[in-house]
């Protein structure tokens, strides 16, 4: 048995789902393109240009479900139950979204605390209400970028 086998494979895929922190700017190809920004007052938008508010550390919480953390302005992005995002200060259910990988290699999140309710960017670069979009729709689908 070598240290490729299948055996070994599949616990990495589990310890890495359930216990690595990755720090990434999540870019969304909608319009011209934009990288989900959390700012300092709590805004949620989405930024042309990679900047200090556009890191975002995806901490896994249990399997398939994460939480989104502003680097730089301290903030967690939750979900309201009317499905805005804000940047909390605290963790919160609100805080936690499903991670799933699409056909197409992006991520989308969906809120674990509304079922249904999806991140998403426009193309004018505001977040959407999550009850106003899809996972087919390419405003909610993310490209995890280093």
């Amino acid at each position: 048995m070598g240290p490729w086998d299948k055996r070994d494979a599949s616990q990495w895929d589990q310890d890495y789902l359930l216990g690595i922190k990755r720090i990434r700017r999540l870019y969304c190809n909608v319009g011209i393109g934009f990288h989900l920004q959390v700012s300092p007052n709590g805004q949620i938008t989405g930024a042309h240009d990679e900047g200090p508010y556009t890191q975002v550390e995806i901490s896994p919480v249990s399997r398939g479900v994460v939480t989104l953390f502003g680097v730089r302005s301290g903030l967690f992005i939750a979900m309201s139950p009317r499905g805005k995002l804000y940047g909390s200060d605290h963790y919160q259910e609100e805080c936690n979204f499903k991670e799933k990988l699409q056909a197409n290699n992006y991520n989308t999140y969906e809120s674990a605390a509304h079922p249904g309710m999806y991140i998403g960017i426009g193309k004018t670069g505001k977040t959407k209400r999550g009850n106003r979009v899809a996972p087919t729709m390419s405003m909610t689908h993310f490209l995890p970028r280093v």
